[in-house]
C-alpha cells in the first residue's frame, strides 16, 4: 500500500466516525437506540440486513474454499442464506416487526418470557450472548489478518484499530449508525467489488472470459459440489440458514423491526434475499478464477490480497481494503448493538433490581457504557486466539453447529402452529442439541461437517416437535401474543405506544406482559393481545423489552 491507499483508508474511517457522531442526534431514548422506533425506510432496512450477514471472513477463509474447491462456496453459502431469507420473508419477518409495533419490545429475546416462561428467556439469551462473543472474535481475527497481509500492520494493531472505531460510532448512534454505515459501506463494497471483478475478466482476456474461464480451472472447480462439501451439507446449511438469518442471529429481527410495518419488513426481506442470490457470486468469481492469476497458494487464505496486489491500481486498494473493513464493522456493530439491547432489556434488570428503575437518561447511558464493554470484551478473546484455523473452527463448527439449538425455540415460537409448545419443549429441545453438538464436537473423531452442523439441528427440531406435542402447555398469555402477529396495528394503536412511551419514561416492573418479572415462570401476566396500549408497554417495564 502507498500513501493513496492509506488516505482513502482514513477517509473511510472519518467518515464511518462522523455518521456516528450525526446520528446521535436522533437517538433520543432507548428505543431509538434499539430499534429506531420502527423508522427505517424499507430499502434501508433491507440493504442493511444484507451487509450485517457477513464480514471479512468472505475474503479470509471463504476465499480459501473458492481457491482450493472453486464455486461449490457459492452454492453451500450465499445461495442457502438468499433461500432461507427468501422463505423467511413470508414466515418471520412480519411477525418480528409486530412483536415490535403491538408490544413495545427492543430487544428480539424480549417476548419469551411470556411466550414460555423467564428461565426460558434467561438461558437461551446467556447462550446467545456467549455464542456472539466468540463470532465476533472471529471477525476481528479476519479483518486483522486482512490488514497484516495488505499493509503489514501486527494483528494486535489491527483488532485494535477496526475495534475501537466500531466502538465509537456504534456508542453514540446506535441502530440508526449501524444502518447508516451499512449503506456507506454498501456502495464502498460496490465500487471495490466491481473493479476487483473487471481486473480479473480484463486480465484474463475481456468480458467474454466471465463465460469462458471455467473450463480452464482445476478439476472439480466448477461443480456445485466439490471437495469436503457434499449435498447433504448444502442442504443443512439451507436450514440452518433459514431460522439463523430470518432472527437466530438477533441482529437480523432487529432488521425486520426496525421497519415501519409488518408488511414493508416482508419487503425488506425480499431485497435482502435478492442481493444474498446475486451480489456474493459476483465478489466470487475473482476468488474462483485465483488460481488461473496466482497458482500455487499455500492455503488460498491471502487469495484475495495476492489478486489486489497483482491486478488494483493504486488508490483501489485501499478502497478494497476498505471493502473489507466495511464487511467486518458492518456485521460487528448490528451485533455489538442487539447484544447490548439483550443485555440492558432481558439480562441486566434480572440481576440487578435498580436497573428497573432507571430513567430514559440513564438507560441510554448504561446501553451506550454496554456497548464499549461488549466490544472490548470480544476484542481481548481475539487478541489472545491463534489465528491459524481460528475462524474456520468457529464459523462453521461451533456458530453453525449450535445456531440451531439456540433459534429454534427462538424463531418457532413466533409461529401459530407452535403457539402450544411450552417452555418445556423450548427447554429440552435447546439442551438436546448443544449436548450432541458437545458430543461430536469433543467426543468423536473426524466428524464429518455435514453430521457436525445438522445433527444439533435435527435433534432440537424434532425435540420441540415431539414434546411440544406430547405435552402442550398452552395458556391463554402465550396464544394470545403469537395470535396477536398476525397482522399489523392500526395507525391508532401506534401512536397510543409511542405516546405512552414517551410519556412514562420511568422502569416500573411488573406494567408490561412482555417482562420476566410480570411474566415469571407461568406468564401470569395480563393477555397481550387484550390492549394494545397495555401490552405494548414493556418498553416502560423494569425488565427486558
Amino acid at each position: 500500500m502507498n500513501s493513496l491507499d492509506w488516505v482513502v483508508l482514513g477517509a473511510y474511517f472519518f467518515v464511518m466516525v462522523g455518521i456516528g457522531l450525526w446520528s446521535k442526534k436522533r437517538v433520543e431514548n432507548i428505543a431509538d437506540f434499539f430499534t429506531a422506533r420502527g423508522r427505517i425506510p424499507w430499502w434501508l432496512s433491507g440493504i442493511s440486513h444484507h451487509m450485517s450477514g457477513y464480514s471479512a471472513i468472505m475474503f479470509v477463509t471463504f476465499a480459501a474454499v473458492a481457491y482450493n474447491d472453486g464455486v461449490t462456496v457459492y452454492f453451500w453459502w450465499p445461495l442457502t442464506i438468499g433461500l432461507g431469507v427468501g422463505i423467511g420473508s413470508f414466515l418471520f419477518a412480519p411477525r418480528w416487526n409486530r412483536l415490535r409495533a403491538k408490544h413495545g419490545v427492543n430487544s428480539p429475546l424480549a417476548y419469551l418470557a411470556v411466550r414460555y416462561n423467564l428461565p426460558t428467556q434467561q438461558v437461551l439469551a446467556y447462550s446467545g450472548a456467549l455464542l456472539k462473543v466468540v463470532d465476533i472474535a472471529a471477525k476481528w481475527v479476519a479483518i486483522a489478518v486482512l490488514l497484516q497481509g495488505f499493509a503489514d500492520i501486527p494483528l494486535g494493531w489491527g483488532i485494535a484499530i477496526t475495534g475501537v472505531c466500531t466502538m465509537f460510532y456504534m456508542a453514540f448512534g446506535g441502530l440508526w449508525a449501524d444502518v447508516l454505515t451499512d449503506f456507506g459501506q454498501f456502495i464502498i463494497q460496490a465500487v471495490a467489488g466491481f473493479a476487483m471483478l473487471f481486473a480479473v475478466l480484463a486480465h484474463l482476456g475481456g468480458f467474454s472470459s466471465l463465460f469462458t474461464f471455467w473450463g480452464d480451472l482445476p478439476e472439480g472447480h466448477s461443480d456445485p459440489v466439490n471437495g469436503s462439501v457434499t449435498t447433504g451439507l448444502v442442504i443443512a446449511f439451507l436450514v440452518v440458514k433459514t431460522f439463523e438469518y430470518n432472527g437466530g442471529m438477533w441482529n437480523l429481527a432487529q432488521r425486520y423491526m426496525a421497519a415501519p410495518s409488518g408488511s414493508r419488513a416482508k419487503k425488506s426481506a425480499l431485497l435482502s434475499s435478492a442481493l444474498w442470490i446475486v451480489w456474493p457470486f459476483i465478489l466470487f468469481v475473482p476468488m474462483i478464477a485465483a488460481p488461473l492469476i496466482v497458482p500455487g497458494l499455500e492455503g488460498g487464505e491471502g487469495a484475495y490480497i495476492a489478486l489486489a496486489k497483482e491486478l488494483l491500481p493504486t488508490g483501489i486498494i485501499g478502497l478494497v481494503l476498505a471493502g473489507f473493513f466495511s464487511h467486518t464493522m458492518a456485521m460487528v456493530a448490528s451485533d455489538s448493538n442487539v447484544i447490548t439491547a439483550v443485555i440492558t432489556r432481558d439480562l441486566a434488570p434480572v440481576i440487578v433490581k435498580k436497573v428497573r428503575y432507571f430513567t430514559q437518561a440513564q438507560q441510554l447511558l448504561f446501553a451506550r457504557i454496554t456497548t464499549v464493554a461488549f466490544v472490548a470484551v470480544s476484542m481481548s478473546i481475539a487478541l489472545t486466539a491463534d489465528p491459524k484455523g481460528f475462524i474456520l473452527t468457529v464459523v462453521v463448527s461451533i456458530v453453525a453447529a449450535t445456531m440451531g439449538p439456540i433459534s429454534i425455540p427462538l424463531m418457532l415460537g413466533l409461529l401459530p402452529w407452535f403457539k402450544r409448545t411450552g417452555p418445556t419443549a423450548a427447554l429440552v429441545s435447546w439442551a438436546g442439541g448443544l449436548a450432541v453438538w458437545a458430543w461430536l464436537y469433543w467426543g468423536v473423531e473426524d466428524a464429518s461437517q455435514t453430521v457436525t452442523v445438522s445433527s444439533p439441528l435435527v435433534t432440537s427440531l424434532v425435540l420441540y416437535v415431539v414434546i411440544g406435542l406430547i405435552k402442550p402447555e398452552g395458556t391463554p398469555d402465550r396464544e394470545a401474543i403469537v395470535d396477536s402477529l398476525d397482522d399489523d396495528p392500526s395507525d391508532a394503536e401506534r401512536e397510543e405506544l409511542e405516546r405512552k412511551f414517551l410519556a412514562d419514561p420511568v422502569l416500573i416492573p411488573g406494567q408490561s406482559t412482555v417482562s420476566p418479572a410480570s411474566a415469571g415462570s407461568a406468564a401470569s401476566s395480563s393477555s397481550p393481545s387484550s390492549s394494545s396500549s397495555s401490552s405494548s408497554s414493556s418498553d416502560r417495564s423494569g425488565t427486558p423489552s
